[in-house]
């Protein structure tokens, strides 16, 4: 039996649970949702957070992704719209800008993760790998909708596309008697798990056997993706604003990786403080029982917690030092 010389386009997009109608696209997202809270639920109780906490984070980022990525879509391509009334809320059909989302889900993370006092520098490493592994199983529903494609090819793997789907992918006329094209929404599944397994990897070893200050994989998370970007808006023909020639999507990656690699090397150069903040702790009470337990990832200490039994009260120096506050990581706009 001879393979297939493309990637053939799927001939459904979606399927009907009695009145209910299911689109591919939807449920890619949602699974991919469902293995990010699952992934940092596991990796924030790693670093001794409650995982509890990721769930009330999502049940608020989540909501404030999809409006943020909708938000971005129609301002940047309002030509593709679906020409009815509720087109600009119509996500079932594709159209999340992953900029916006990922904007105004962490803004509204961080606002949740301040209300619990955690450290948020810590938890935005932790939820940097999930959200590239969400990215990538998202993509999928790229798929079923038989969009994000690049240039004509004739390699193995290009991705078939029915002459409907060239046309309202708004792709120039001169491309519209190709049939396969670059599958550019597969390349970013690939990298977005491969660059998931990377920054996982940086976590437990460290660059150059040094430890990366949090949040050094979030400022990474965002240099790696935005880098990849790149490269894949120079394949991509759908729609889209231009500028100067370039698609505007070039501009906003090429700033944003920019932005993220600049980030990383300052967290990295900041010194370590004197006093340095406790790690996360599900379980205060149990951290006051046993001085020894695992350093938590509150904000900051109890007021009413006493000082260190090591303190010597007979030393007029350490009686003068009040303990210093620590200050939540800055945030990100990637």
């Amino acid at each position: 039996m001879a393979l297939p010389a493309h990637i053939p386009s799927p001939s459904i997009n979606s399927f009907n649970i009695g009145p209910l109608v299911i689109h591919f696209y939807a449920l890619a997202y949602l699974v991919g949702i469902a293995a990010a809270i699952i992934i940092t639920r596991r990796r924030w109780r790693a670093v001794g957070g409650d995982p509890d906490i990721v769930g009330d984070v999502a049940l608020w980022s989540v909501p404030a992704g999809i409006i943020g990525g909708r938000i971005y879509f129609d301002i940047t391509t309002p030509m593709d719209i679906p020409h009815v009334w509720y087109g600009v809320f119509a996500v079932w059909d594709g159209g999340l800008g992953i900029w916006g989302g990922i904007a105004l889900a962490t803004v509204v993370g961080l606002w949740r993760l301040r209300r619990h006092k955690v450290n948020t520098a810590l938890f935005m490493d932790a939820v940097a790998p999930a959200l590239l592994v969400a990215q990538g199983i998202g993509r999928i529903g790229n798929y079923f909708n038989k969009e994000l494609f690049g240039r004509p090819t004739s390699l193995p793997w290009g991705l078939e596309i029915p002459y409907q789907y060239r046309l309202s992918g708004g792709i120039p006329d001169k491309y519209l008697n190709f049939s396969t094209f670059q599958p550019t929404f597969l390349y970013e599944l690939i990298f977005d798990f491969a660059w998931a397994g990377v920054l996982v990897w940086l976590g437990h070893h460290g660059l150059r056997h040094r430890k990366i200050k949090p949040p050094g994989l979030f400022a990474l998370y965002v240099f790696g993706y935005s880098a990849y970007r790149v490269f894949e808006e120079s394949l991509r023909i759908d729609s889209s604003v231009y500028f100067l020639g370039l698609r505007l999507n070039t501009y906003i990656a090429s700033a944003l990786a920019i932005i993220g690699l600049v980030w990383f090397w300052r967290i990295q150069r900041r010194p370590e403080p004197e006093n340095p903040e406790p790690a996360p702790d599900p379980a205060p009470a149990a951290a006051v029982a046993d001085p020894d337990a695992p350093a938590a990832a509150t904000a900051g200490a109890p007021a009413s917690a006493s000082p260190p039994a090591s303190s010597s009260p007979s030393d007029p120096s350490q009686e003068s030092q009040k303990p210093q506050e620590s200050h939540d990581s800055e945030s990100t706009h990637g």
